[in-house]
């Protein structure tokens, strides 16, 4: 049986960065896109929740039914460093749910809790072999469920660099120095 704590370990690390990025963007600029044609830190954030709850999702159904045989040679897949890198940009597949948006805490917290039902699928699902079943990612190729958390982690780090930047080019608040 794989060991889950690699995964939960890269979870647990990839949304502290993520979390530590997002607190540098002020509350009133949460909503604002540093640039027209990029996203706002909300849309980066409902992005995220929508992907979590997505892998989540089809990892709790794919389980249900029996796996299926795939030839050895289309289980291969590029690694996750080429996502973490943000060398190579990419249009999501997946159109934004704008009813996700918000307030940045309520935001955050939504964030969490998908993490949370990431965490509790893991912690289900422990006492079974996961590996035996796969699905496709649009870039990646073949994944099996373990891929697809470790993968979870690795996208967010990958966000993680990009609300940096969204934090970069935001217009800075302006102290009031009156003497």
């Amino acid at each position: 049986m794989p060991s889950i704590d690699p995964i939960v370990a890269k979870l647990a690390r990839a949304q502290r960065s993520f979390f530590r990025a997002a607190d540098t963007i002020p509350p009133e600029q949460w909503s604002r896109k540093p640039r027209a044609e990029e996203w706002s830190a909300a849309e980066l954030v409902a992005h995220l929740v929508m992907v979590e709850r997505a892998v989540v999702g089809g990892a709790d159904r794919i389980i249900q039914k029996t796996p299926k045989e795939i030839p050895f040679r289309k289980r291969f897949h590029l690694p996750f460093w080429l996502v973490e890198a943000r060398l190579i940009r990419r249009k999501t597949p997946i159109p934004l749910d704008h009813g996700l948006l918000g307030h940045k805490e309520e935001m955050l917290a939504e964030l969490r809790a998908a993490r949370e039902r990431t965490l509790s699928f893991l912690e289900e699902t422990q006492q079974r072999d996961l590996s035996v079943y796969r699905w496709e990612h649009a870039f990646l190729g073949m994944l099996n469920v373990y891929e697809w958390f470790e993968m979870i982690a690795s996208h967010e780090l990958r966000h993680t660099k990009q609300i940096k930047e969204i934090a970069a080019h935001l217009p800075k608040a302006v102290e009031n120095t009156q003497k």
